[in-house]
């Protein structure tokens, strides 16, 4: 599945209109929201599609800083609906697409260009876990859960699944996270590492708020070369020279001279993205 939707699948994405919801702020904080909290936020097709077209779009607007994904209610997302099974994923053919639109809308994340934020209260398994995993900080509430617990259900992980867990978490705690079956919480998901910054319950809301504010009080050029770096250096193929070449771009930029002379001048910089 890839992005943006052809005129089908956009029918199909906008019968979740209600239920993947996008709001952003004055200072360019893209927030968007899994709002389905009767049913903790587990993923439907629909909001598979709908969710990674506003990633797509969002990934193409210059005035964005910041990607802030979270869940209404007490959930982050518990992965797939299993309620839909019988209809959408009962046989190989319907799996293969189920898995296509999912995988879709979650590499929507990383390739965005823009720092992306996991904001996670509740269950956070599955592909809730999948999609949290895809982001490039995780914030979340102590008592939040994590877990992989899909043997329990006949259910294989594919190797598209895997990638973000082992990407994150390492061999051993996949091992762990899928062989066992297990749910973690608190101090035992972050050692595990899925889990970038841990917080009480009641302190989430304005941690994250925090968090988000400081990215967004960085050179956002400079953001988005940082996550395009860490990201290729993670592939582990050799620099092209052009590659090696390209940090040096900033030198160029309106942001490095507000930069440098706001530090001099010791004021907060004010950052055009330019």
């Amino acid at each position: 599945m890839t992005f943006p939707l052809s005129d089908a699948d956009r029918r199909v994405a906008d019968t979740a209109a209600a239920d993947i919801l996008l709001e952003v702020s004055p200072v360019g904080v893209a927030t968007v929201t899994l709002n389905r909290p009767a049913k903790i936020n587990a993923l439907t097709q629909a909001m598979c599609l709908r969710f990674g077209s506003i990633v797509s779009e969002l990934s193409a607007r210059e005035d964005i800083r910041c990607v802030v994904i979270t869940g209404a209610g007490n959930a982050f997302c518990p992965g797939a609906d299993i309620g839909e099974f019988a209809a959408a994923r009962s046989t190989v053919a319907q799996a293969r697409r189920f898995n296509d639109i999912f995988h879709g809308a979650v590499e929507t994340v990383p390739a965005c260009p823009h720092p992306t934020v996991a904001v996670i209260r509740g269950a956070c398994v599955g592909g809730g876990l999948q999609l949290a995993c895809a982001c490039d900080l995780r914030i979340a509430a102590e008592d939040a859960k994590f877990g992989v617990p899909v043997n329990r259900l006949g259910l294989a992980v594919d190797y598209r699944e895997l990638a973000p867990i082992v990407r994150i978490a390492g061999e051993a705690a996949a091992f762990e996270i899928l062989l066992t079956g297990s749910v973690y919480r608190g101090e035992k998901a972050k050692q595990l590492g899925l889990v970038s910054h841990l917080v009480p319950p009641g302190e989430l809301a304005a941690e994250a708020a925090r968090l988000v504010e400081r990215i967004v009080q960085g050179a956002p050029l400079v953001n988005r070369w940082h996550k395009r770096f860490i990201r290729r250096l993670a592939e582990g193929r050799v620099l092209t020279p052009a590659e090696l070449d390209e940090p040096f771009a900033c030198y160029e930029t309106q942001d490095y001279a507000e930069g440098w002379r706001a530090f001099l001048e010791k004021r907060t910089p004010v950052f055009s993205g330019r």
